[in-house]
């Protein structure tokens, strides 16, 4: 005789939820020390971080980051935020210093040392080598009186009132508290430089506000075969070879000089198609806009969106690329700006 199966009670609870439950809740308390811990780094913000900020921009040498473990991960992130945002800064691996690297340090440089307890050996063996070479020596430490905290001649105090690691062990709300001191760093100097957008996007090239920076026309506009052009005494057969063979969408119609007198486009094609005469009844002056919107090869690639865009009324997915002479040297297609992201 088989065994009933009881159907489970609107208070029977699966495993399953009750595990999800469980890391819901533990993520939450480890986000809610990490904040207390930043907070509390926020309150004890003092003189000494705004003499780190200016030294570091004062600095005549190169500013090297440097640590070990944790915090030397921390550091590494520190000086790749600090030359992005306009600090040139290298990262010294504490131990590799040991063995070689300290030889990248000079009188005159600043160094920022991280480290959580300010008693890490390796780091503290680099501390007499620091003093003896003049440079100026911030410390990110959360032990204020330790070794580091001595000996550094700034003293930032990132100190939290406990780790979010249910031992207390793990560097977690400390290693958290010091990346975001060093991302206010960072901020204060872009602020004290007046680091601008147009400089941020030099460092980001590949970003796409350094896209829309630095890109100009005349870096995505199609030329050669791309570029159609026709003129006023070419017939309509050629007209359409070369938009086929331009895979542009239109074609630029040139005087005998080369500079710009209109364009025919798809939409102009489609128009007289639609009606019930033939277009080879037709000019390519009939056909064309006279007054077509262009755009300089020397203006940026957004300046070609926002153009493109800037009015309903003539609205376009390509632009005549002319130069100051008003000839034509290309074309660019819409397709063009966001395929490089612009």
């Amino acid at each position: 005789m088989k065994e009933k199966i009881q159907p489970e009670t609107p208070g029977d609870v699966s495993p399953v939820v009750d595990e999800t439950k469980a890391i819901l809740e533990e993520i939450r308390r480890v986000l809610a020390v990490e904040i207390e811990g930043v907070q509390q780094v926020h309150d004890q913000v003092d003189a000494d971080f705004a003499r780190s900020v200016i030294a570091i921009r004062d600095c005549t040498g190169k500013v090297v980051v440097t640590g070990v473990g944790k915090s030397g991960i921390v550091a590494a992130k520190i000086a790749s935020t600090l030359t992005s945002t306009g600090t040139p800064a290298i990262f010294l691996h504490a131990a590799e210093a040991l063995h070689g690297d300290i030889g990248i340090v000079r009188e005159g440089d600043v160094v920022i040392a991280v480290g959580k307890s300010g008693e890490s050996s390796e780091l503290n063996a680099l501390l007499g080598v620091f003093k003896r070479l003049g440079v100026v020596l911030i410390g990110l430490t959360g032990t204020v009186d330790s070794t580091l905290g001595r000996a550094s001649n700034i003293v930032v105090n990132v100190g939290v009132p406990r780790e979010a690691c249910p031992l207390n062990l793990a560097p977690t709300t400390s290693s958290t508290a010091a990346q975001a001191v060093g991302d206010a760093i960072a901020v204060a100097l872009m602020k004290l430089k007046k680091f601008s957008a147009d400089e941020y996007a030099l460092h980001h090239p590949g970003g796409q506000l350094g896209k829309r920076l630095t890109l100009t026309v005349s870096e995505l506009m199609r030329r050669g075969q791309y570029n159609p052009l026709v003129s006023c005494d070419d017939s309509i057969k050629i007209m359409l070879i070369r938009i086929a063979e331009g895979q542009t969408g239109a074609v630029s119609v040139v005087d005998g000089s080369n500079c710009l007198s209109g364009i025919v486009t798809d939409f102009d094609i489609r128009r007289v198609l639609e009606s019930e005469k033939s277009i080879f009844d037709f000019s390519i002056e009939d056909l064309m806009n006279s007054n077509p919107l262009s755009i300089r090869e020397t203006m940026m690639a957004v300046e070609a969106l926002a153009l493109m865009s800037s009015s309903r009324k003539k609205r376009t997915s390509v632009l005549p690329v002319v130069d100051g002479g008003n000839h034509v040297v290309g074309m660019l297609h819409l397709n063009d700006l966001v395929a490089a992201g612009i």
